[in-house]
């Protein structure tokens, strides 16, 4: 087991930024940890860096008590924080060096070469870390926390500066690394989690609001669908009554989402209707509820 966090409660004074809060991740998961600003998620990773203690209860990271053995911890985990504090006068692999060095890591050079090479860092390797692109920053913080081949990775934000092509290989630089590693990626682009993500963990106010995978999350009700049907002249509500359904609404000028039970496909009855009102169906179909969609509803104070 990689990480097991069993009722951690960490209090600021009197404010409780996080209530009980439990959770377990294997190896070779990538869980993305979301919440909204101030819900507990930088708390939570804090705690697992063994930064802060929790108030109460315990948090484990290969068997080992964050707050008992914070040494041998950190020597397991690779951290990539909001912020990405860098030594900007320091040179690419001057700095991948010196973070080697403060890991006693043998083969030095070697492996520094490897992680350049990794993160696509070759170009800018001669270059003062204050030149660089934001980014780029990002792929230095991203090698410094892998370069240690730690067993979990924990990262804040890990694309935030990336370009378009930029984030596509990070993407799947961090799909590509959670194959072997845990790895819990904290980020507010929920396309972000969707496209590296298995596993979502949404904290609100503290607390663990929804724990399941990607797979899981956008069927809320699995005997319930939503169907989206857009006709070619306007119709109205009473027309759509003999439709066997749960709900009728209408989105915009000709389009409306039915919602009905899984069992009792609508799609047919719908074809028929159209026919019996000499109308037309230009577009159909089914509706998943998207994990921004899934957010909102379960963080909505």
């Amino acid at each position: 087991m990689s990480i097991n966090v069993n009722e951690v409660t960490k209090l600021y004074d009197k404010q409780k930024a996080l209530n009980k809060v439990s959770f377990e991740i294997k190896p070779g998961q990538i869980v993305g940890l979301l919440g909204p600003n101030g819900a507990g998620k930088s708390t939570m990773m804090k705690i697992l860096t063994c930064f802060i203690p929790p108030s109460s209860g315990e948090a484990f990271i290969n068997d080992l008590n964050v707050r008992e053995n914070p040494l041998e911890v950190k020597k397991m985990i690779g951290y990539l924080p909001e912020n990405n504090p860098l030594y900007l006068e320091m040179y690419v692999k001057e700095y991948l060096e010196f973070v080697g060095r403060v890991y006693k890591l043998p083969n030095l050079k070697s492996r520094v070469a490897e992680m350049v090479k990794l993160t696509g860092l070759a170009d800018e390797q001669h270059k003062k870390l204050e030149a660089l692109s934001k980014g780029y920053r990002q792929r230095v913080g991203l090698a410094q926390a892998l370069i240690h081949d730690p067993e979990v990775l924990i990262l804040d934000e890990p694309t935030s500066g990336l370009d378009p092509n930029q984030l596509v290989e990070i993407r799947n630089l961090i799909k590509d690394i959670g194959k072997k590693k845990t790895i819990i990626l904290s980020t507010h682009i929920m396309q972000e989690v969707e496209a590296i993500c298995d596993r979502v963990i949404i904290i609100h106010k503290g607390k663990i609001v929804a724990d399941k995978n990607i797979s899981e999350l956008g069927n809320t009700d699995k005997n319930e669908e939503t169907i989206i049907v857009e006709f070619n002249k306007a119709v109205n509500k009473n027309q759509l009554s003999s439709l066997t359904a749960n709900s009728i609404t209408l989105l915009e000028k000709n389009t409306w989402k039915i919602k009905a039970e899984k069992n009792k496909d609508i799609r047919q009855d719908l074809f028929k209707l159209a026919l019996k009102l000499d109308i037309s169906i230009l577009s159909l179909r089914k509706q998943e509820n998207k994990l921004e969609e899934i957010f909102q509803s379960l963080t909505k104070s």
